[in-house]
């Protein structure tokens, strides 16, 4: 069992948070769209719930209810569906040429992998509901912790002295939601801390949804705890810097404006805050990554835990799925010895990315022996390259406390991507440095044990998409990397099964945001209405 938050023993304590609010209420079970949860003032007689509250927001992103991996506190919306990590994980990365999932019975895969989804979608709904549940936990938390409601309870100093800082990290959560909605859907049904209980609410488009985030992430940023100091699991002003600099990479593809130079300063402002590489690449993707030196490289992760917190999420899943049919290899990654069988495989295009020169790299997992690397038949389980990035085994030679459900937790953000940033960032006309980029990206090579260092000549765009691809693979990245480069939509660049083509084919622009889910329209219809295309 892992220790995350001091102030609840273990991250297990976060289930009793969100049995205490399902207890309360019943509109947990919300609808894609609601913003109706109402807490007990009961619950406020222990000044430790709002300790515990704020653990539920952050909870959200692990679990999907109180009762195991099965249950779900979303209304008509499976557990294995809107898990925020997993589904993250899909929409970012099982959409792109990095993944195929070999169940395309598993409801929604298929759509997404083959890039032929449409507004019906199961994994699209969950994505869409599990964001806005996180804004509804937000907003109820900052409800409940304003001046007048804190007199009314007549709460102590010493718990008051604490909620600005608690109030800025639901500040943050809910930024961070909505700054996923912005980026996947490009609109979401707005709602904040004043907006009035049961009414629809109104919809923000994405230039209003970015320079909210905008302004709430820079409100907030002195509110929160400084870097790397405050509780593992807990998010730091570290994060509101890693959102602002996500944000303005992508501003182009949100607003139609060139914003690098200001995400060059929010890079310069993380790697100045105390974050090193971990000592090695692999910890970042091990059952110890919340104590081993991955700690120094993590800047916020989505917490797992084989016992307490069972779960689906995104590392159970990779864990489970890079286990091949051919190879068994689970018991060195810490699982059942046939893990899943086969579920998860790469296209020939990102395993092509690991030539010669990264034979020996640490960032190259990939497993090929006696496997062909084209996957002519998604089914085909021995077709195709496997990869071993994740592991449910320790640094230290141990393994997971549970043989399916990981302790690895999932590293949502972390310091290598902001090397990546300030290099792209400063081949865009963002500012910075050359030599400062180049080194950046030489440390991520040389931390990876690859000779191959590169010298300024090297460093162009292009070169930076793949280096990405090499050291983010399967950290939910890739969709919007290949977006921003122009590459995803439209036929510059095709990968297998793309389009549903084996060999890969052009897709709409319009696919560059994913469709509203037909139930959300239809739990708003006055306001959301779908997007362009679709």
């Amino acid at each position: 069992m892992k220790t995350r938050f001091k102030m609840h023993k273990t991250i297990g304590v976060i289930c009793f948070c969100l049995l205490a609010l399902v207890s309360c209420t019943d509109d947990l079970n919300i609808t894609p769209n609601d913003d109706q949860t109402v807490l007990s003032e009961n619950l406020f007689e222990d000044e430790s719930a709002y300790e515990q509250v704020l653990a539920g927001i952050y909870a959200n992103l692990a679990l999907t209810g109180t009762d195991g991996p099965e249950s779900s506190n979303l209304k008509d919306i499976d557990a294995g569906t809107s898990q925020f990590g997993r589904v993250l994980l899909y929409t970012q990365t099982l959409t792109t040429d990095l993944m195929v999932w070999s169940y395309e019975n598993d409801a929604g895969t298929r759509e997404l992998q083959r890039n032929i989804w449409t507004a019906q979608n199961p994994l699209l709904l969950g994505m869409f509901s599990r964001a806005h549940l996180s804004v509804a936990l937000a907003n109820n938390f900052l409800r409940e912790t304003t001046d007048d409601k804190l007199d009314s309870r007549n709460v102590s100093e010493s718990t008051r002295n604490n909620i600005p800082e608690y109030r800025a990290e639901a500040r943050l959560m809910r930024a961070m939601a909505y700054y996923y909605l912005m980026d996947l859907f490009g609109k979401a049904n707005f709602t904040d801390e004043n907006t009035p209980l049961n009414t629809q609410p109104e919809v923000y488009e994405r230039a209003q949804l970015f320079s909210f985030i905008e302004a709430e992430l820079l409100d907030i940023e002195d509110d929160l705890v400084a870097p790397r100091q405050n509780e593992y699991g807990r998010a730091d002003s570290a994060v509101a810097q890693m959102i602002l600099a996500k944000i303005y990479l992508n501003a182009e593809v949100y607003i139609s404006e060139n914003r690098y130079s200001d995400c060059m300063s929010y890079c310069e402002k993380i790697i100045g805050g105390g974050y090193e590489l971990a000592d090695s690449y692999l910890h970042n993707f091990m059952a110890d990554n919340n104590t081993n030196s991955a700690t120094k490289e993590i800047i916020f992760p989505i917490v797992s835990d084989g016992v307490t917190t069972q779960n689906y999420g995104p590392t159970t899943v990779m864990v489970n799925g890079s286990v091949g049919s051919l190879e068994k290899n689970g018991d060195e990654v810490g699982v059942g010895t046939e893990g899943w069988g086969g579920a998860l495989r790469i296209k020939r295009q990102f395993a092509e990315l690991f030539g010669a020169a990264f034979a020996n790299d640490d960032r190259n997992t990939v497993i090929s022996a006696d496997r062909p690397i084209d996957i002519p038949d998604i089914s085909d389980r021995d077709t195709g390259y496997v990869i071993q990035k994740y592991s449910n085994a320790t640094s230290t030679g141990g393994f997971g406390a549970d043989k399916t459900f990981v302790d690895t937790d999932f590293p949502l953000y972390r310091l290598a991507d902001v090397y990546l940033m300030y290099a792209e960032a400063h081949l865009r006309g963002g500012g910075g440095n050359l030599t400062t980029a180049v080194e950046y990206i030489n440390a991520l090579r040389t931390r990876a044990n690859n000779p191959s260092t590169i010298s300024s000549g090297d460093l162009t765009l292009d070169f930076i998409l793949d280096e990405r691809a090499r050291e983010l693979h399967w950290e939910a990245h890739r969709r919007q990397d290949l977006i921003r480069y122009s590459r995803y939509t439209g036929g510059n660049y095709n990968w297998a099964w793309k389009g549903n083509g084996s060999n890969g084919i052009a897709i709409p622009s319009h696919f560059d945001v994913f469709p509203i889910p037909t139930g959300s329209i239809a739990a708003n219809p006055d306001n959301l209405k779908q997007n362009t295309g679709y």
